[in-house]
């Protein structure tokens, strides 16, 4: 197919395609999909090898959030029932990283709903940083806790933070119908101010809220003039007691297109699956890694992941490797002298360092509910009903599971 091997030419030499080719990945058909997953893994291959990349997210304050962002559990007036509490305490959040990073996450993803921190919040989470960083030599932290205001980036970055993660999540067109009590350009802001502070920047999207392909297109090509070193792809999970929760438009295959489409605009940048990949790729999840080279291990932050020790397998069973803490995730002109997918000239490429975190939650990161949530299939028991064969194109309900465990709770967590 001319289309591909044009994308994937563009993609080795870090060249930005037109909206219209974007525009065409998105429109190929399902009989094509091997075709475009195996193109746009050419160039993952290319900058990344088979290297996969884990990340933990720890939820360090849980619902009650005052913004109203449609797909998300912790919004103003959701009714779902997920986990609420207030901040953990250093000491705890560090002891729920240990059991991600001893299932071989090198980055921790701390966030916390609400619009934005406070000074005294960065405070909180400078300790907490501290507290993971002095019983994990090494580890990576991504710290993601809505809109920054002035200063708090640098704040963060003396703390130690590595990383900032604030998604832009749909096209500015659209971006109303999604969220009212703040803007599209206050979330680009905060995006640049992580940048300004010299944190990479970490910013995605989410996908499945009844978006065109044009909306997909736009956030794809707006992330890249951002120059994040990292954009997590969520996939939407319509949750019960959210605005979107009978919004069911996804596809494993329209996934894949969709990674694939970003890994063409963003050839050269880590590519995270974030919240939804276990309820809307299910089985398929395997391909998608010929087109991400990053995912989260465990669960998210309101809801159930895919038990750790599959991704593991999964992983290993793909023929791919997890990437270790010593290894540098991103291409050495990226991560030495800045220069990847965002800005513009020839190459077509920009500027940035270290790797990026998470997906979303209010203004958070990670994984999401909804567009922050994330689900898990059920373990059978003996004593279980029959389960139906799923019907294809059909509502996933019994794949979404509120987490129960871990962070904020008394239970171990799934790592």
């Amino acid at each position: 197919m001319d289309l591909l091997n044009t994308l994937v030419d563009k993609g080795l030499r870090r060249e930005l395609p037109t909206r219209e080719e974007a525009l065409a990945v998105l429109a190929t058909s399902d009989d094509d999909v091997l075709d475009v997953v195996a193109a746009a893994g050419r160039v993952r291959r290319q900058w990344f090898g088979r290297r996969v990349k884990l990340n933990y997210l720890v939820n360090l304050k849980s619902g009650l959030c005052p913004e109203d962002c449609s797909y998300c559990s912790q919004r103003l007036g959701s009714t779902a029932g997920i986990l609420k509490y207030t901040w953990l305490k250093p000491e705890e959040a560090s002891q729920a990283a240990a059991a991600g990073l001893a299932g071989g996450a090198k980055r921790v993803c701390l966030v916390a709903s609400g619009r934005g921190p406070t000074d005294r919040d960065v405070d909180r989470v400078a300790g907490t940083i501290k507290a993971i960083k002095d019983q994990n030599e090494g580890v990576e932290v991504c710290a993601c806790l809505g809109l920054l205001s002035d200063g708090q980036a640098e704040r963060l970055r003396e703390a130690g933070a590595d990383a900032y993660n604030h998604n832009l999540n749909t096209s500015e067109g659209t971006y109303g119908e999604i969220t009212t009590t703040h803007t599209y350009a206050d979330r680009v802001d905060t995006v640049q101010k992580a940048h300004a502070a010299g944190l990479s920047a970490c910013s995605g999207l989410i996908a499945g809220m009844g978006e065109s392909d044009e909306d997909l297109v736009d956030v794809v090509f707006s992330l890249r003039e951002l120059d994040p070193d990292s954009v997590p792809v969520n996939f939407l999970i319509p949750v019960e007691g959210t605005p979107l929760a009978k919004e069911w438009n996804l596809t494993p295959q329209r996934c894949l297109r969709i990674l694939a489409m970003v890994r063409f605009v963003c050839p050269d940048v880590e590519v995270r699956i974030a919240g939804g990949r276990e309820v809307h790729l299910r089985t398929m999840q395997p391909l998608a890694l010929h087109l991400a080279n990053s995912i989260f291990l465990g669960d998210y932050l309101t809801t159930e992941g895919q038990a750790g020790k599959a991704d593991l397998e999964m992983i290993a069973d793909a023929g791919f490797e997890v990437e270790g803490a010593e290894q540098v995730t991103l291409p050495g002109h990226r991560a030495t002298a800045g220069g990847g997918c965002g800005s513009h000239e020839s190459a077509g490429c920009g500027s940035h360092e270290g790797a990026g975190c998470g997906s979303h939650e209010g203004g958070g990161c990670g994984a999401h509910e909804g567009g922050g949530v994330c689900g898990s299939v059920p373990v059978a028991t003996a004593a279980s009903a029959p389960v139906p064969a799923p019907v294809a194109g059909e509502a996933r309900t019994d794949l979404v599971a509120v987490r129960r465990r871990g962070a904020g709770t008394d239970l171990a967590p799934n790592a």
